[in-house]
């Protein structure tokens, strides 16, 4: 039987092979790989000292920090879910995904989404269902936070709450949708 030549390993490459090896119990008669050292970090960079005429004065703009995605989402206020459950600040629009898989709910909630956004409506009722069976606490009703926090949902929705009884209760949320 013929020894079969392997390639050289890269810096990078040993360095994870030995954390690997190092890992299990070695045969008997053979030793765990030496781990190479990692190269050193770069030093840091100092800050170049400014000209006098360039020195920043009490009133100079700070660079605003730059968000990264569409902001987070907040609770709906109890002041405006009291109204919502009462009647006194519309629904201005609904949709019901029972029956729906996960994956057909995703969508015809994000294109209603879409275009309740695009209709200018402000407050919207999402029915989930509550599950099939007791003691179910329903897929779409567990899925729904999580789709609210992906970043194609932010940058319609800008918070959630369960719905009041008379709405749906456990098996329905208000969506208040982001101004255009």
């Amino acid at each position: 039987m013929r020894k079969r030549k392997g390639r050289v390993l890269g810096e990078e490459e040993a360095r994870l092979w030995a954390g690997v090896a190092r890992s299990v119990l070695p045969l008997p008669g053979r030793l765990v790989p030496s781990v190479p050292e990692p190269p050193a970090p770069p030093p840091p960079e100092l800050p170049k000292p400014q000209a006098a005429s360039q020195a920043p004065g009490p009133l100079a703009a700070k660079p605003a920090p730059k968000r990264i995605g569409p902001p987070p989402l907040h609770p709906i206020e109890r002041p405006v879910r009291r109204k919502l459950a009462k009647g006194r600040l519309p629904i201005e629009g609904r949709i019901d995904l029972h029956d729906m898989t996960e994956a057909v709910a995703h969508y015809a909630l994000l294109g209603f989404l879409r275009r309740s956004s695009a209709e200018g409506m402000r407050h919207v009722l999402v029915i989930t269902g509550r599950g099939a069976s007791m003691g179910s606490r329903g897929a779409l009703r567990r899925a729904l936070p999580y789709w609210l926090e992906t970043p194609e949902f932010r940058g319609l929705v800008a918070g959630f709450e369960s719905a009041a009884r008379g709405h749906g209760g456990e098996g329905a949320f208000y969506l208040r949708l982001r101004r255009r």
